[in-house]
């Protein structure tokens, strides 16, 4: 820390509240290994964390471009140098890895690499992954390591706080993982009570129109053109239900992208208009990307479903460093209060609570007869 107490105290606490800012393990794994890297002032960063094979489920870097990382090929195996920081519970330093008889060298696309500082992750009795440093930008003593003892004691405090936020993040993405669980458990609810019922009903009507066709052929094309229409509805309800459970691109399209295309099909879907518009929005951190599109389909099933809205309208504008989506439709409305004495919620503390488990915030304004709008907002990166 030779910049100095009050910068060096200034450059931890940055690096640790970045660490703890990030929901997502892929996210938390990159801001780990770009804080070590900085703080300690080396060359090359990267953080493996292991499987259960032999392997890396995951190996991040940093100091090495896309280029490099595609030229050295296959993520490394946990053997030599790597395999003996998952194994230690203290950091090792060393003056050169070449020199280290762990060392079994690196594919010939791989950066030269000399003085070394590496440690474990470690979270209780378990190894989360393994922090490796190279290459520390300074003049290095005669036949020693860049790598001092105070970047030692540093990248020792670093790791600590990369587990608890490391651990946090799994954490994270479990509990999402039971709420898509629960989202498809619903969804299979919505496909038993909406479209089962339609088959019944096209059943029922279909054989009263089979009955007639002799006797009352009138009245049998009747019962047949209720037949199409159950059974284009019965359809409406199927294509709407396969869109929510599509996953989302989130990934490769971006937020602006996949809400312009789940709008646009569930527009075909249902009779009521539904437009999408979008203003000045750029990539937001991940998880705030979900949760807005996880939020906005929530609102658009109650407007669609419950409200019985002819009109519904989805905003998407930039606000800040961050964003906002606001929903608004022109259906029946509803009395929040009512509601939350009822004992019922549409959905409303789901989206409130994943509004709030990105640092945003959700607002709902109704009334009976006068349609709702509902509005998220979330604080970017």
């Amino acid at each position: 820390m030779s910049q100095g107490p009050r910068s060096g105290l200034y450059a931890v606490s940055s690096a640790l509240l970045a660490m703890s800012s990030q929901l997502e393990v892929r996210d938390v794994l990159k801001t780990i290994v770009a804080s070590a890297r900085e703080l300690l002032d080396a060359e090359y960063a990267a953080l493996g964390v292991p499987d259960d094979h032999g392997g890396f489920a995951q190996f991040v870097v940093d100091g090495v471009s896309d280029e490099q990382w595609k030229a050295i090929g296959p993520l490394p195996r946990q053997h030599g140098i790597l395999a003996a920081m998952l194994c230690k519970a203290e950091p090792e330093r060393l003056a050169d890895v070449r020199e280290d008889p762990r060392f079994e060298g690196w594919p010939s696309a791989h950066p030269d690499m000399s003085d070394f500082l590496g440690l474990p992750i470690r979270y209780g009795d378990e190894t989360l992954g393994a922090l490796f440093l190279a290459n520390k930008k300074c003049a290095k003593p005669t036949g020693g390591c860049g790598f001092d003892a105070d970047d030692e004691e540093l990248l020792s405090i670093l790791a600590q706080h990369a587990a608890i936020a490391l651990t946090n993040a799994r954490l994270y993405e479990r509990s999402r993982e039971l709420t898509i669980a629960e989202e498809r458990s619903r969804l299979a609810h919505e496909l038993h009570d909406a479209v089962s019922q339609k088959l019944f009903s096209l059943r029922l009507t279909a054989q009263a129109a089979a009955a007639l066709v002799d006797r009352d052929p009138t009245r049998a094309k009747d019962e047949l053109q209720q037949v199409a229409q159950l059974a284009a509805e019965a359809a409406d309800e199927l294509r709407a239900a396969v869109v929510e459970l599509r996953p989302a691109a989130l990934d490769e399209d971006g937020l602006v992208a996949t809400l312009r295309t789940h709008i646009q099909v569930l527009d075909r879907a249902h009779s009521a208009t539904v437009t999408f518009g979008s203003g000045g929005v750029r990539a937001l951190p991940a998880s705030q990307e979900e949760a807005m599109l996880r939020v906005a389909q929530e609102a658009l099933h109650n407007a669609l479903r419950h409200a019985e809205a002819e009109h519904v309208a989805v905003a998407l504008e930039k606000r800040g460093p961050g964003a906002v989506l606001r929903i608004t439709d022109d259906g029946k409305g509803f009395d929040p209060r009512a509601i939350r004495r009822a004992g019922r919620h549409l959905g409303l503390v789901s989206m409130r609570d994943r509004a709030g488990g990105v640092g945003g915030r959700l607002t709902v304004e109704s009334e009976p007869g006068k349609g709702t709008t509902i509005e998220m907002e979330v604080p970017g990166g």
